[in-house]
């Protein structure tokens, strides 16, 4: 008896075990996102730009800038509207202060868009400014770009990011 009392505990054990272990792997197995497909990494990157005519930046003051582009396919295309404003190439580099970006909304009110930098090019964000333009649709965003620091130059480049 002492032998079956014994392998009743170890049975009774592992099955603690067991349960415990699904109990607590089962919400982190649901939390889990799913293996990310090479169709989803790729429409998370743009896979082409169409820049648009370049602008000199302002010393002072503000611009406004507008940014379209029209799908003449068949089929629908994700797309995001960008600006690029772009260090002299002599210098000095610009900065995220060195001016505001703000785009007017579809009501007519300026909304304050951030702006990043990477090695002396300030750049607008990609990741909210995505949407989806049917056949023959028309995408249309007016940005003003103000200089807070005066005497900064460069030159504004607006462009699309065109995805998948």
């Amino acid at each position: 008896m002492p032998f079956r009392n014994r392998r009743l505990r170890l049975t009774l054990l592992a099955l603690a075990v067991t349960v415990t272990g699904l109990t607590t792997a089962g919400p982190a197995l649901a939390a889990t996102p799913p293996p990310a497909t090479s169709q989803t990494r790729e429409a998370a990157v743009p896979t082409d730009f169409v820049d648009l005519a370049p602008s000199p930046l302002q010393a002072e003051g503000s611009r406004d800038f507008t940014v379209t582009y029209r799908n003449d396919g068949p089929t629908a295309v994700t797309v995001a509207p960008q600006l690029l404003v772009l260090s002299p190439d002599a210098g000095p580099y610009l900065t995220p202060s060195d001016l505001t970006v703000e785009r007017r909304t579809g009501h007519g009110c300026r909304q304050p868009v951030a702006v990043g930098s990477q090695t002396g090019t300030l750049y607008t964000e990609l990741t909210g400014a995505r949407r989806t333009l049917g056949a023959g649709e028309t995408l249309t965003e007016r940005y003003r770009v103000t200089v807070v620091q005066p005497g900064v130059r460069g030159t504004v480049l607006p462009r699309v990011a065109l995805y998948g």
